[in-house]
């Protein structure tokens, strides 16, 4: 159903380049050509700007590539619908980020898919802005985020909340404190997440909310993997600042210790996240159930 001239401006778009489109696509590049300028006479805009170097789009370009992307993911979605109805199979595509993916978030969904016979769910691990737009191009049915989203096009259901917390091995001299001071903190060498992640976010961002800067900080590792990190800990190689419910199975198990820090509140919500035009409410309600029936089983 998608038209031919979509996909070369997808193509064109994401190559930069007419004649890379055409091998591509075994296309000639006056077809390429063809097919952009009557994209752009038909919506009486400037796509690319074609001049030396690379292509650039224009403005209106990046809007009309926006929709492009949107049309090309609901084309791919109705031929997987189709084909899922074809053997009886529904599919639910969940994005989540790198914080749920290392909390109960995972179990949740297993066992809402064990629950539900012929549900295929797909999940989907990136950065929440990556989510949030996979979301308004209906790449993804939901996305299991922390915070709330500020598009019109996207609403939230409250999961839960969540905190911040001091994580650190169990040999560590703070380990055996009730909380940790910011002066201790100061004195620690920390392993933490990427400046782009959320958790980094709202430490920073609480820091500074007390006059208070990273750059005072011994930071020696940056990580991306919140299963490295834990581990990294556990070897008592640093500390780091995590959410609670990521480090849940290992407090249990007494593998590591997380403590508070004084005077540093770090709470947050945790919410599912999906596209205004989602309709399947009986999903939400299920997902809801079983994680505060999961919750309530670790927290015991």
């Amino acid at each position: 159903m998608l038209d031919q001239k979509v996909t070369t401006l997808l193509t064109v778009a994401e190559l930069r380049s007419f004649t890379k489109a055409a091998q591509q696509l075994s296309l000639t590049q006056p077809a390429v050509s063809h097919h952009i300028s009557a994209l752009e006479e038909e919506l009486g805009v400037k796509i690319f700007l074609r001049g030396s170097g690379e292509l650039r789009l224009t403005p209106e370009g990046e809007i009309v590539l926006r929709c492009a992307r949107r049309m090309s993911a609901m084309n791919d979605r109705l031929r997987s619908d189709l084909s899922d109805n074809e053997r009886h199979l529904s599919r639910i595509r969940i994005g989540i980020t790198h914080t749920a993916e290392s909390s109960l978030i995972t179990e949740v969904i297993a066992r809402y898919s064990r629950e539900e016979n012929g549900t295929i769910i797909t999940i989907i691990t990136d950065t929440i802005n990556n989510l949030y737009t996979m979301l308004e191009n209906y790449e993804l049915d939901l996305a299991i985020v922390e915070g709330k989203p500020n598009s019109r096009e996207l609403y939230s259901l409250m999961l839960d909340t969540d905190y911040l917390v001091c994580v650190m091995s169990n040999e560590n001299m703070l380990a055996t404190q009730e909380m940790v001071t910011l002066g201790e903190l100061k004195k620690q060498k920390m392993i933490l997440r990427l400046p782009s992640s959320a958790t980094r976010i709202l430490f920073e961002s609480k820091l500074e909310s007390i006059g208070e800067t990273l750059a005072d900080f011994d930071v020696m590792l940056e990580v991306d993997s919140i299963a490295a990190i834990k581990d990294l800990v556990r070897k008592d190689l640093g500390i780091s600042i995590l959410a609670r419910s990521t480090c849940m199975d290992e407090l249990r198990k007494r593998k590591l210790t997380a403590l508070p820090i004084e005077n540093l509140s770090m709470i947050r919500e945790t919410n599912i996240v999906y596209h205004r035009d989602f309709g399947h409410d009986e999903v939400l309600r299920s997902l809801m159930r079983i994680y505060k029936k999961t919750a309530g089983t670790i927290q015991s």
